[in-house]
């Protein structure tokens, strides 16, 4: 009897160790629910959960707990951004680096992408198109293995035969082959059955077609269709049988229609969309995702001589400088608009500049800090875990010097981050 006694106290005893409560003491917190700035709260944490938000600042009810003092702070969600590219950072070597670098190569290079876009207050991403090894990466940070974002990612993005995601485009003719629907390369109602199939065996979560031509693929066109309505539509009805949603890269208009009245959720860059294209972004309650850190990104870097082909220069100098435009005309028509910046074309961990350019094109600051929580929470389904301080939701929690809805490039420098209940910058 007395050593059941025993073991009950120690094992009471390490569940209180386990479950230490941390306060964090809060000067300014933005409800990003009712777009509101709130002082002198205390939100209290327990394992990765927010288990109270209190009035005024709370002194800790237990020795074992601990308080994080951010009284001169401004507090917030961890961020979302629904357009990375964890794998990569876009160099002069990019292109070469396809051929010479392994699997493993890549998977290194992104445990530092990972981190860095970690500490600058994103805790949760949308990975929209790799290799692959996005996939492994998703799932190493999951199990604690390395520090990264909550990653939601659709792997191998979907393309047609010579289209922006084709993985061959630009290669010696030795080395093209004829990639299908495993490699993501489609070119029919049945093939576009088989890619989504293959992206969910593989692990995806989302899945993205390229509806257009692109900026930085090897080939001609940045803007033409590249897929029938019919293929979307396989796309998009095969992707709903398997719980997922799909993400469509578009720049040209036509590209974008199809795409919108085939079913997808969200258009990604939006470069030329007109303005019927706008209203039937409304019709469908689709969401645009306008990158526009990435196009400044592309326009700037296509004047170094060298840094990209000579095929994608142009698109980029044409593409680049209209994304900006085309956000500000979609926002101000009632556009659903999803905080998202295409890092990996630019640094990871630079993703808070695309504030400052939503905010220059017409779009308040709260409302531009609501587009990448509550709103990207909507989207990937986590609406009553991620994107609000709130009781019971995951203890994904930042902080920054000043308030943004004042000066909005305190976004990026954050001071403070706590994903899943763990600091990994004070």
């Amino acid at each position: 009897m007395k050593k059941n006694i025993v073991f009950v106290c120690v094992f009471f005893l390490s569940f209180t160790v386990f479950s230490q409560s941390t306060y964090i003491l809060c000067g300014k917190l933005i409800d990003t629910k009712s777009g509101t700035i709130q002082t002198k709260k205390t939100i209290i944490v327990e394992e990765n959960k927010i288990v109270d938000v209190m009035d005024g600042y709370v002194i800790p009810r237990s020795k074992t707990a601990k308080s994080i003092d951010l009284k001169d702070k401004v507090i917030m969600p961890g961020l979302i951004d629904m357009h990375v590219h964890i794998e990569l950072e876009f160099t002069r070597n990019t292109r070469l680096n396809k051929y010479i670098l392994n699997e493993a190569d890549v998977a290194f290079n992104s445990v530092g992408f990972a981190k860095s876009t970690l500490l600058n207050g994103f805790t949760t991403v949308r990975d929209l198109g790799g290799s692959g090894v996005n996939i492994s990466i998703k799932k190493a940070i999951n199990a604690g293995k390395i520090p990264g974002p909550r990653v939601f990612t659709a792997g191998k993005s979907l393309a047609t035969t010579g289209g922006h995601a084709d993985p061959t485009n630009g290669r010696s003719r030795k080395l093209v082959g004829d990639p299908g629907p495993k490699e993501g390369v489609v070119n029919s109602v049945e093939d576009a059955k088989k890619a989504v199939r293959q992206r969910y065996k593989n692990g995806a979560d989302w899945i993205k077609i390229t509806a257009t031509g692109g900026v930085l693929s090897v080939a001609k066109s940045g803007d033409n269709p590249q897929f029938t309505i019919e293929e979307i539509k396989a796309i998009c009805e095969t992707a709903k049988d398997y719980g997922m949603q799909v993400a469509a890269h578009a720049h040209g208009d036509e590209g974008m229609k199809r795409a919108i009245i085939g079913g997808v959720k969200t258009i990604e860059h939006g470069t030329y969309m007109s303005d019927e294209t706008m209203e039937l972004m409304k019709k469908h309650n689709a969401y645009l995702v306008p990158t526009i850190t990435a196009g400044k990104e592309v326009a700037e870097k296509a004047t170094i001589e060298g840094f990209y082909p000579a095929i994608v220069v142009p698109k980029a100098l044409a593409v680049g400088p209209q994304i900006q435009g085309t956000f500000a005309k979609a926002y101000k028509k009632g556009v659903g608009i999803a905080f998202g910046t295409d890092a990996g074309v630019f640094k990871h961990g630079n993703n808070g500049k695309e504030f400052g350019f939503m905010v220059a094109a017409g779009m308040p600051a709260m409302e531009t800090l609501q587009s990448a929580t509550i709103t990207n929470a909507l989207l990937l389904k986590m609406e009553n875990e991620i994107g609000a301080i709130q009781k019971g939701f995951f203890a994904d929690i930042i902080a920054v010097n000043d308030d943004p809805t004042q000066d909005i490039s305190t976004m990026e420098n954050v001071i403070f981050v706590m994903k899943n209940g763990v600091v990994y910058k004070n």
